[in-house]
């Protein structure tokens, strides 16, 4: 049965004050100067480029970006296997819009996207992903805005995802429909946000090379997550703040399955600073916990923690460090969920104008819930974007994943290598 979760409008009360008042409590110093913002520097693949960047095309009070990416990828392990690997190349087109309102208040915006893969040596290997949203802003009144966004995306479970099963004729697919409602209000040096979102999972059954039926509506789920923060700004360098959050996880109910259904809690506190045009960052630590209805998962908790810091060493070089640890649900049959620890750097470089070079590298472990199984996968990769015009650019990326596995029910091990070339036109 699904719990109950605090009701967004609950949160939103905090931000119904009128424009007289707040403009009777606002100072001039805080009218001028807004102490949240962390902009002293600009991050490689942020920075605008005027002679290359897209114009877009304009009707009404609306701006429509059409983009189309097409290209080949290569992977030495399509399959991901531990044995018997199998390179494959696959053609790979991408088309997208996005329009976007140009007004001077309020904010609106919308988006479809598709995937579509051609595998030249697996049939199985064909995938179609799409995906369809929008988002928009309201500008309530001077330091208060409200946030909606929706969105409705078909996708499927890549070989290579964390936990995925080798077993299945076809890579599994599944529909994700989300929504959500988000609120901020900035008075002086205090800055009060909420959210709510709801996120609805609903996963197709695969085939075995058999054809043996693999279930998956046990993965079927609703997630409903509320989230508050309060910032209180010491400078306009340094804030400080404190982050709660809460989750329901409502697995649908399948014969002969065990119950997966959990609600978990969050609570963060830290420090979210900027030091002049060379860092700026934001650290928090905590505490989280995931409690599962069925007792003989047990329960999830320990220390949580997320991190994001930028070095800006000149203005052509950009590395970002992050970490996290969190909660995440997984297809593997016996567990319920599992405890992740993330880790990444990468480097940004403009080595040309038009020519910008990435290097990323990214460590994560999953330690399963009611498993003797822990998940240890590492990646580093290469991309390279160069920018012939405004309406045309090319793509380079190379890609090393490598995933080991340990504990009695660890299953398979595996590395993969895959490159990517492909063609950028845009409007």
């Amino acid at each position: 049965m699904r719990r109950e979760i605090l009701s967004a409008g609950v949160a939103l009360m905090l931000f119904g004050a009128t424009d007289a008042s707040a403009q009777a409590l606002r100072s001039p110093q805080d009218a001028q100067i807004d102490l949240f913002v962390r902009n002293h520097a600009v991050a490689v693949r942020d920075r605008p480029q005027p002679a290359y960047d897209p114009l877009g095309i304009r009707a009404g009070g609306f701006t429509a970006f059409p983009r189309l990416q097409s290209g080949v990828v290569h992977d030495d392990n399509v399959f991901a296997a531990e044995d018997n690997r199998q390179p494959a190349t696959t053609l790979r087109v991408t088309p997208e819009v996005l329009i976007r309102s140009n007004w001077s208040r309020h904010a609106l915006e919308t988006h479809a996207r598709a995937e579509i893969d051609r595998n030249l040596d697996f049939d199985s290997e064909n995938t179609t992903d799409w995906s369809l949203g929008g988002a928009g802003r309201l500008d309530i009144v001077r330091g208060v805005d409200i946030n909606l966004a929706a969105d409705y995306a078909h996708d499927h479970e890549a070989r290579t995802a964390a936990g995925a099963g080798p077993v299945a004729r076809r890579p599994i697919t599944f529909d994700l429909a989300s929504a959500s409602l988000a609120a901020t209000r900035t008075r002086g040096r205090l800055r009060l946000s909420a959210k709510a979102a709801v996120l609805r999972y609903d996963y197709r059954d695969g085939l075995s090379d058999a054809g043996a039926v693999i279930e998956q509506d046990d993965r079927d789920r609703t997630v409903a997550r509320l989230t508050g923060r309060v910032d209180h700004a010491l400078s306009p360098a340094t804030a400080l703040f404190v982050q709660v959050a809460r989750d329901d996880r409502d697995y649908r109910t399948v014969a002969g399955s065990p119950e997966r259904s959990s609600s978990g809690h969050e609570a963060l506190a830290g420090v979210d600073f900027e030091l002049s045009a060379l860092i700026r960052g934001e650290v928090a630590a905590g505490y989280i916990r995931q409690d599962f209805q069925d007792t003989a998962y047990g329960d999830l908790d320990g220390f949580s923690g997320r991190a994001r810091l930028s070095w800006f060493p000149t203005q052509l070089t950009t590395l970002t460090a992050t970490a996290a640890r969190s909660v995440e649900d997984t297809g593997v049959i016996g567990s319920a969920g599992a405890l992740r620890t993330d880790l990444s750097i990468s480097m940004d470089h403009e080595l040309l104008r038009n020519l910008i070079l990435t290097a990323e590298t990214a460590w994560s472990e999953d330690d399963y819930n009611g498993l003797d199984r822990t998940d240890t996968r590492l990646a580093a990769s290469f991309s390279a974007i160069y920018r012939l015009d405004r309406r045309y650019g090319l793509t380079a990326g190379l890609t090393y994943l490598d995933q080991s596995l340990s504990g009695a029910a660890a299953e398979r091990t595996y590395r993969s290598t895959r490159l990517s070339i492909s063609i950028v036109s845009q409007f």
